[in-house]
């Protein structure tokens, strides 16, 4: 059983949130989804891997980080101002909301057996950085990581100042999405801090899977393998998928899984089901 729920956050923002297995949610561990870049709660595998991982006893959540672009209806981007003015520390302060919103009961009165955070592409990074310093995850698994922000030539940094936005073309819909000035600030304010990933990865002193496509075009596979060798080999575990993509060959619209899904799924599932109490 799925239901949908509007979390208020800081600075008027709102996260839409769609909760799985409410039936689980006082006897069972939580999982919580983190979406990628120009990703949303519902692309392709999002209510899948809910429906998924609630039938395995899990009491899941997925959801829309306030500023991903996606308005109300849940799957266009049309608040593409959001978009522009995103950050990554943004979200970082959402998903720590979301952590606490659960503890505390928003949801209703939980199981206090622990969270796992799932992360895909940079919501991967997301959930390392965030899962690094967090009491309440006791787990994280990454689904085609970033293992760094910093990803622009000093080309294009220059056009970015010059300009005060760079565009980027979201190839599925054809828009041209911008991406203000405040982001590439973000990045060079804080790749030493709380937004060093290298630094998070090597804190992490809690179970980690590291999942990775290796034919994925859009975060090369030896980020994977660099995140694996930051990491401590007692607790972490690094599984290569081949010749899968970025999205292990799941397309949106969801059009089912597959056998390289599945497989992702499956390890994925007995990861939390051992390190998730």
């Amino acid at each position: 059983m799925s239901e949908d729920f509007i979390l208020n956050v800081q600075n008027n923002n709102v996260l839409r949130i769609t909760a799985f297995g409410i039936e689980n949610i006082d006897n069972a561990p939580c999982l919580i989804f983190v979406h990628g870049f120009k990703g949303f709660k519902d692309w392709g595998f999002g209510p899948f891997i809910g429906d998924y991982f609630s039938k395995k006893g899990f009491f899941v959540l997925t959801f829309n980080f306030s500023h991903n672009g996606v308005g109300d209806n849940l799957t266009d981007f049309v608040e593409l101002d959001k978009f522009a003015n995103n950050t990554f520390s943004l979200e970082m302060d959402e998903l720590k909301e979301l952590i606490l919103a659960y503890d505390f009961g928003f949801f209703g009165n939980t199981s206090k057996q622990g969270i796992g955070l799932i992360g895909h592409s940079r919501g991967g990074a997301i959930s390392l950085l965030v899962g690094s310093e967090s009491d309440d995850v006791k787990a994280v698994c990454t689904w085609s990581a970033v293992s760094n922000f910093n990803r622009y030539t000093n080309r294009q940094k220059d056009e970015w100042r010059e300009k005060g936005f760079i565009e980027i073309l979201n190839t599925r819909t054809k828009q041209k999405m911008r991406l203000n000035v405040s982001l590439l600030e973000d990045i060079e304010n804080n790749k030493e801090g709380s937004l060093n990933i290298e630094q998070a990865v090597k804190n992490m002193n809690k179970p980690l899977l590291i999942v990775q496509g290796k034919n994925d075009l859009a975060v090369p596979v030896n980020e994977a393998e660099k995140l694996y060798d930051t990491s401590n080999k007692e607790l972490t575990e690094l599984l290569i998928i081949p010749t899968a993509g970025h999205t292990f060959d799941v397309k949106h619209p969801f059009d089912g899984s597959n056998n390289k899904f599945d497989t992702v799924l499956d390890n994925t599932n007995k990861f939390f089901e051992t390190n998730l109490n």
